[in-house]
């Protein structure tokens, strides 16, 4: 038996980390705002006689165990080799080939929806049918064991809906409220959006612990900010839902102004360049996706002027990726 899975990345448009545990428990109202985009990762399970084998092809790596159980743990195949610990088959073999389209280390939530990918084809090739929310809150307790830090959850969401969201998480469970659903408002929308690599990866975690414990320990600047970004998120929300897209413009910056003072390393001089270089020729406004500190980075720009942002940043040296709005998630079929 063969189970190919795909499933979105994602471009956050304002309130990350407050997908973070117990941030969203402590800050009242709090949503995050993002759009999963047609930058797919990939899994294909085959079922094999014995032994397990995963292939990770853009990363150029190879492992094989005789059983799960001794799956190596650390290294850059970690969450497959945790995947396969936690929802392998209880006999014979398999062997997992991975793809990711998005670059090393983009921000966009690659590994998170490789990981869900990974579980729900897992499932179906072991036939078992867990609900899609239980996949995700596995993949969340996975990522964070594997970083051993703490995880967001929008990842998690987008890879598993696809499309534009709002997500609040509570004491109830994950809220996801689908947004832009009229394909017309879906096109606006992305016409005036650009997404570019800086050619440096990026590492949340380190980012991620540091802004958590500054904002329980209270410390007044990062509880400030994170309030800020609560508030703009908000904002978002309102300015997605009515297509307001000036709005969403003035929203990105506000997002980012507050965010880029969240933690040293958040901005960098390859994204502050891209930035420069997007305002110049009709970036109105710019971010960078996830934590920052490298990875991709999200320009909002002035209505018809798109191609003249790309065509500058990529003069500039940097690669400009497809941005396309991904109305499915994640995907599940039986090849044989």
């Amino acid at each position: 038996m063969i189970i190919e899975a795909r499933a979105p990345t994602r471009i956050d448009l304002a309130g990350g980390t407050l997908d973070l545990y117990p941030i969203y428990l402590v800050e009242d109202d709090a949503w995050t705002i993002n759009a999963a985009i047609d930058i797919p990762v990939r899994v294909r399970l085959e079922r094999t006689r014995r032994g397990f084998t995963i292939v990770s092809r853009d990363l150029r790596r190879q492992l094989q165990a005789d059983s799960a159980e001794v799956l190596p743990l650390g290294g850059p195949l970690d969450l497959a080799c945790r995947a396969l610990r936690f929802a392998g088959p209880e006999a014979g073999g398999v062997m997992m080939t991975l793809t990711s389209s998005a670059p090393p280390g983009s921000g966009l939530g690659a590994s998170s929806a490789l990981l869900v990918a990974m579980l729900a084809g897992l499932d179906r090739l072991t036939r078992r049918r867990r609900a899609l929310v239980d996949l995700i809150g596995a993949a969340w307790r996975i990522e964070a064991q594997s970083l051993r830090t703490v995880a967001g959850r929008q990842d998690h969401l987008a890879a598993a809906h696809g499309g534009v969201n709002a997500m609040r998480f509570g004491l109830d469970g994950d809220y996801v409220e689908p947004l832009l659903r009229a394909t017309s408002h879906r096109h606006a929308f992305q016409e005036r959006l650009v997404l570019v690599y800086t050619g440096r990866p990026h590492s949340s975690g380190l980012t991620n612990w540091g802004v958590v414990r500054a904002y329980l320990d209270g410390v007044p600047a990062t509880v400030n900010r994170m309030r800020g970004i609560a508030q703009v998120a908000r904002g978002m929300h309102r300015a997605v839902q009515t297509m307001d897209l000036d709005g969403v413009g003035v929203l990105l910056a506000e997002e980012w102004s507050f965010r880029r003072g969240l933690a040293a390393g958040v901005s960098t001089p390859a994204i502050e360049r891209v930035l420069a270089v997007a305002r110049r020729y009709g970036g109105i406004a710019g971010k960078a996706c996830g934590a920052g500190g490298g990875g991709c980075v999200l320009i909002f720009t002035r209505a018809g002027a798109k191609r003249a942002v790309e065509a500058a940043v990529r003069n500039a040296g940097f690669q400009v990726l497809p941005l396309r709005i991904a109305t499915r998630g994640l995907q599940v079929r039986a090849v044989l």
